[in-house]
């Protein structure tokens, strides 16, 4: 039972201690300013050196007991332990602000003491050399994540391009992001984007006439279009109202009489009016022939239809026809 115990709590140990280290790879030494004269002061009003340190993970970590350094002589391994820390600044403890959550920032003052404030450290920081930063864990042993930083300008900074990323550049004065995100995405809307375009406007104003204009055109020809297709629709719909095989016979019975009469013009004159003398003898003839069978039309001008009387509407005899 005992050594079930003792093998349970090793494991636990194991675990804990892997738990925490894999966190503490989490943290990371963010951004550094070693020349600040202008930049960010601390509670005292005085521009002090600074090094940043992020949580680049989604998890919270408090970061109280770990070391910072710029001695690199911490890096040999035959020096003890109670030698390295004091080559070595804390990061003190009873600082709420050391708990740092996911995606947070902490700045921590240099070329100071702690006595001036749980966010002071006794790291000394050459601003015109180059500089060497080394975060250690709370063992002292461990080195969590280091930064060689160049010579930097006034209130320049050396930085990561993105919170956590591997590459670092030297930040202008303008773009020193103390305490917050390194990478920022600045977004500029359409009117803004528009106003340092086209400061007086005279692009809007081109643009708006050359729409107004289009869409007038676009209006002509449109009702151009639908004007000559009304009107053809109107003349398609009175030729297709005419039957074609009629029309054409008419017109051409129609011409061959106007050319039968002008052939008898000009042969018999202009006293013939274009009669055909055929058509006379012809018609004569039809005369005498119903002359002669009495079937020729007597127009004696006397009415044969004579009038007869009916008692259909008197009505003695309406009443009574159904009483004899």
């Amino acid at each position: 039972m005992k050594k079930f115990g003792l093998l349970l709590g090793t494991l636990l140990l194991t675990g804990s201690s892997a738990m925490f280290g894999q966190m503490e790879k989490s943290i990371r030494l963010n951004e550094v300013m070693t020349d600040n004269t202008a930049n960010l002061q601390d509670e005292y009003g005085k521009c002090e050196a600074w090094v940043e340190i992020a949580n680049v993970s989604y998890t919270t970590y408090n970061i109280r007991g770990m070391y910072l350094t710029t001695d690199r002589s911490v890096l040999d391994k035959k020096i003890s332990v109670p030698e390295r820390v004091k080559r070595m600044s804390i990061i003190p403890n009873g600082e709420p602000r050391t708990n740092l959550g996911a995606r947070q920032h902490l700045l921590l003052f240099c070329n100071g003491t702690p006595a001036q404030g749980a966010l002071h450290l006794d790291v000394k920081i050459d601003p015109g050399k180059p500089t060497w930063i080394g975060l250690f864990s709370g063992n002292a042993t461990d080195l969590v994540d280091s930064v060689t930083v160049p010579p930097l300008g006034a209130n320049q900074s050396y930085a990561r391009v993105k919170d956590g990323a591997r590459l670092w550049q030297i930040k202008p004065v303008d773009a020193v992001t103390p305490g917050i995100s390194n990478f920022i995405q600045a977004s500029e809307t359409k009117v803004a984007k528009l106003k340092r375009d086209d400061p007086y406007g005279f692009g809007i104003s081109v643009l708006a006439m050359s729409i107004v204009f289009a869409c007038l055109a676009m209006l002509f020809l449109f009702f151009t279009f639908f004007g000559w297709l009304m009107h053809h629709r109107s003349t398609a719909k009175k030729v297709a109202g005419v039957q074609p095989l009629k029309a054409g016979v008419k017109t051409v019975e129609k011409a061959m009489e106007i050319g039968n009469k002008t052939s008898i013009i000009l042969q018999d004159g202009l006293k013939s009016k274009g009669i055909d003398k055929e058509i006379y003898i012809a018609v004569i003839a039809m005369a005498i022939k119903q002359y002669q069978n009495n079937v020729h039309d007597m127009e004696s001008g006397v009415i044969t239809i004579k009038p007869k009387h009916t008692d259909w509407n008197v009505e003695y005899i309406q009443m009574t026809q159904f009483h004899e």
